[in-house]
């Protein structure tokens, strides 16, 4: 179960992307550089598509969008000090952890990737996996 700090911290992620996702203003913390704006995520046939790259445009949030091909994998990777949530939009996958576990990935579910954990995600499905990552550093 997720620690009380945790699962605030989920929800505070969730309704940002869901912001963005719909267009809605998201505002930032008054006297910070980074401002309210939309974000289309028209990837117009990449594989990747930035969201946020950190300052200026957030305090510390990070985010892009993921198209993965049936079979296709992202490439294993840790999330070091960093939490991760991935949002799924479309498809199907699994997120395959060093131990050999796996989360299934599926459309609108959202999977959370606790700092220090090395993982992978892979597309199972036959139709285009596509998702939205967002990386929070913790503190």
């Amino acid at each position: 179960m997720f620690q009380s700090g945790t699962a605030q911290l989920l929800c505070r992620l969730l309704i940002v992307v869901a912001a963005i996702i719909v267009g809605a203003p998201v505002h930032a913390q008054s006297g910070s550089a980074p401002q309210a704006r939309v974000i289309q995520l028209d990837a117009a046939g990449k594989d990747y598509l930035p969201i946020l790259t950190g300052p200026p445009e957030s305090v510390s949030m990070e985010s892009g969008q993921v198209i993965l091909a049936p079979n296709r994998t992202v490439g294993k990777h840790s999330t070091k000090e960093q939490e991760v949530l991935l949002i799924v939009l479309e498809g199907e996958g699994q997120m395959i952890f060093s131990d050999g576990s796996t989360l299934p990935v599926k459309r609108n579910t959202a999977l959370y990737c606790p700092p220090r954990t090395e993982h992978d995600v892979k597309n199972t499905g036959t139709v285009p996996l596509r998702y939205v990552y967002v990386v929070a550093e913790v503190r």
